[in-house]
């Protein structure tokens, strides 16, 4: 992927946010790329390569862009910033810090770093010098509000290294150096506290991944009681329009036993973000005795923003649920509504004229779905430790149609169905979960009939 001149390209075609670009040398799939318009600078990514043309989908809208704008690729792919100071922050689906940004508006074009670069955290060392270590191994730790935040080797660091030396206890930046390592060949490699990783791809920085055997309490009776789902388990909440999908999900991060919780709003409406905004600041988490926010990370792509950012919005929160997992700690993840990321792939997928599938969408969603469920999971580190992702889905079923595509193939993804009825809606009881239709395969799994 790395290159060493950076290619660059002209626009020489615009559908929507789908863009043409005529590139004078290589392009990878995936890579970002900035597209000139005036002062601005909007990001891209490239979704297929034809020839010398690069069809790049952007992340911003196009209002205005003309044929003929440069292009610059950054030889790179999307990727997130990971480092201490991501929980209790409120992100865009690009990992853009929407606190930093001014105004009440997005304003098109403008990218901010997701970390505080100015604030000093105290940091404890773990390893010391002599051991050998590979990708995701504890080099350190600061404390993140009242979570342990782990310095870890790169996740892109794939070999086996020797730790040269550890910086002394004290108080530091992010960008400071923090440890340094030796590799195979004797080159030396600094370590800060920041990492970057590209979100499209899974990490695999543990040493094993086993089926999810733990019961998960979320808090909610119905669920717990009936359908349990378990740690590093995934499931989905179907439903038709207004019966409780997404104060059902809020229900459950509030309650679940889980130590870091990432709410990525891929799609709802703008209200519905508001109201996380303002309720999780004042709650109080049973667990901690703390500010719920103060392990919540938000994820805020509105169904109003580009669709590309929308698709990106769920890769960028589960890459963040990765990072957390490998630190040894119980993330959930929640996604709402995993329809609306189904529906940008359909919109891309229809302006590419690739060949359509049931209902439009994309002939390879269901793979698209099942390789995106497939990164959760409960996991065993280098270390012995173990770590999970719990995540739990919502699909908005256009018309209540539980068997259109992205139900579906959803379904066959997720272990746990939490179905929710109108009827049941209608009638006022919530959470409104059909307890005949719903079901939680875990259940026939012998380890977690033993472990309950």
């Amino acid at each position: 992927m790395e290159k060493n001149n950076k290619t660059t390209g002209k626009v020489v075609g615009i559908v929507a946010n789908l863009v043409t670009v005529a590139v004078d040398g290589p392009v990878a799939q995936n890579e970002i790329c900035f597209i000139a318009h005036n002062d601005e600078r909007l990001m891209a990514e490239v979704i297929k390569v034809v020839g010398v043309n690069a069809y790049v989908q952007v992340f911003e809208s196009t209002r205005g862009l003309r044929i003929g704008s440069t292009v610059a690729f950054e030889t790179h792919m999307l990727e997130v910033t990971l480092g201490p100071g991501i929980l209790s922050r409120n992100y865009d689906g690009l990992q853009n810090d929407l606190d930093k940004m001014d105004g009440v508006f997005l304003t098109r074009g403008e990218y901010t770093d997701p970390l505080n670069r100015e604030v000093k955290w105290g940091f404890k060392p773990l390893a010391k010098a002599g051991d050998v270590v590979t990708a995701g191994s504890w080099l350190g730790e600061v404390m993140e509000n009242s979570i342990p935040h782990k310095i870890m080797v790169p996740f892109k660091m794939d070999k086996r290294y020797t730790v040269k030396s550890v910086t002394a206890e004290g108080e530091y930046t992010v960008d400071e150096t923090m440890a340094v390592v030796v590799d195979d060949e004797g080159l030396e490699i600094p370590l800060t506290m920041v990492q970057k990783w590209p979100v499209k791809m899974a990490v695999r920085a543990y040493k094993n991944k086993p089926r999810p055997f733990k019961l998960l309490e979320t808090g909610v009776r119905c669920i717990d009681t009936l359908n349990p789902i378990t740690e590093g388990g995934t499931g989905f909440i179907p439903g038709p329009f207004g019966t409780g999908k997404t104060v059902l999900q809020h229900a459950i991060s509030k309650q679940a036993e889980a130590d870091v919780v990432i709410i990525a709003a891929c799609g709802e409406r703008a209200n519905e973000v508001v109201e996380i905004f303002t309720e999780f600041p004042e709650l109080d988490d049973p667990r901690t005795g703390r500010k719920l926010i103060e392990r919540t990370t938000i994820i805020a792509n509105t169904s109003n923003m580009p669709v590309a950012a929308r698709e990106a919005s769920v890769y960028t929160a589960m890459s963040l649920g990765e990072y957390y997992r490998a630190m040894g700690l119980k993330v959930l993840l929640m996604a709402d509504s995993t329809s609306r990321w189904a529906q940008a792939l359909r919109e891309m997928s229809n302006r590419l004229e690739e060949l359509p599938g049931p209902d439009a969408f994309p002939m390879d969603l269901s793979a698209v779905i099942s390789n995106f469920y497939s990164r959760a999971g409960f996991v065993y580190l280098s270390n012995d430790a173990s770590g999970s992702i719990t995540f739990i889905g919502t699909v908005s079923p256009a018309g209540g149609n539980l068997k259109e595509p992205v139900t579906e193939s959803t379904r066959k993804a997720a272990r746990c169905f939490y179905g929710l009825s109108q009827d049941r809606a209608d009638s006022k009881r919530y959470p409104a979960i059909d307890p005949i239709d719903s079901y939680s395969k875990y259940l026939e799994y012998p380890e977690v009939q033993e472990e309950s």
